[in-house]
């Protein structure tokens, strides 16, 4: 899509967004450049969003629609273009965490995609592909608005310890994360527990796993491959799911002892050093 004349608004929820928004635009009289002016952006930047060429921002949606006066158009579709970029494997099931009144999860190597600070999240998803890496963080982001809606969905985390001393992105991702999951210290709707080492032998060792539970729809469970997610309402994977979670709730750190080693690992593994620290140099 090279051409502005050529975009096709039935193409992808991209393309019409970037349809809506130069039609706007002109209904407006205004140049890429005159609006880019007045909300504080590039002329460059609005041809390439309305060519599909780039993605658009919720801000960006917030300023256009101000702007234009559009009634908040542009920021309802930014949900459906943010989805749509989302891995055509995994889009059903960002769709079932939106839905989802309970999110209980259990991760074992890292700290769970809703709960991941930009830091880390760029950390993840760069791995082995560095393609619009600032776009993939900012779609995996967006889905952490869940947490935004008017009645958010109560959210179990429940990670290893090994997660804490896994370093991904470098010590300050690290703080950065870490600093993110104390911020929701004292929020009845997001718990998060750590499971010690000393655990031992314990009900998630056949790997991460997360249950979604809906007002009226069957409980699903979620787990995950390489490229590829795996949601079952299988009665007996719900119910198996379901007792394993229950023991490793038992068998992890209570919501204040799980602050505390967070707390810890961060100020003693991911601490910044200060010079006052670093004795003189004969």
């Amino acid at each position: 899509m090279t051409h502005i004349n050529v975009l096709d608004p039935g193409a992808s929820p991209l393309d019409y967004y970037g349809y809506e928004l130069r039609r706007h635009r002109e209904a407006a009289g205004l140049t890429q450049r005159q609006l880019g002016e007045i909300i504080n952006y590039t002329g460059s930047l609005i041809g390439q969003i309305e060519t599909a060429r780039k993605l658009p921002t919720p801000e960006f949606s917030e300023r256009v629609d101000a702007a234009l006066g559009t009634g908040g158009l542009l920021s309802r579709l930014m949900e459906l273009v943010l989805r749509s970029q989302l891995p055509a494997w995994f889009q059903q099931t960002a769709e079932l965490q939106a839905r989802a009144t309970e999110i209980c999860c259990f991760e074992m190597n890292l700290v769970h995609g809703l709960l991941q600070a930009r830091g880390y999240a760029r950390a993840v998803l760069g791995v082995l592909n560095q393609t619009d890496l600032d776009d993939r963080t900012a779609v995996r982001l967006a889905r952490q608005r869940i947490f935004e809606k008017s009645e958010p969905p109560v959210f179990w985390l429940i990670i290893s310890e090994a997660v804490l001393y896994q370093e991904i992105g470098g010590p300050e991702a690290m703080r950065e994360q870490l600093t993110h999951l104390l911020s929701f210290e004292g929020n009845p709707r997001a718990n998060i527990q750590v499971l010690p080492f000393s655990a031992g032998a314990h009900a998630g060792l056949q790997g991460s796993f997360d249950i979604y539970r809906f007002p009226s729809d069957p409980t699903i469970v979620y787990t995950e491959g390489y490229g590829s997610g795996h949601p079952t309402a299988n009665p007996d994977t719900v119910k198996d799911c379901s007792l394993r979670y229950d023991h490793l709730q038992a068998a992890a750190l209570s919501l204040t002892d799980s602050a505390e080693l967070i707390r810890r690992v961060m100020e003693e593994r991911y601490g910044e050093q200060r010079d006052s620290d670093v004795g003189p140099v004969a």
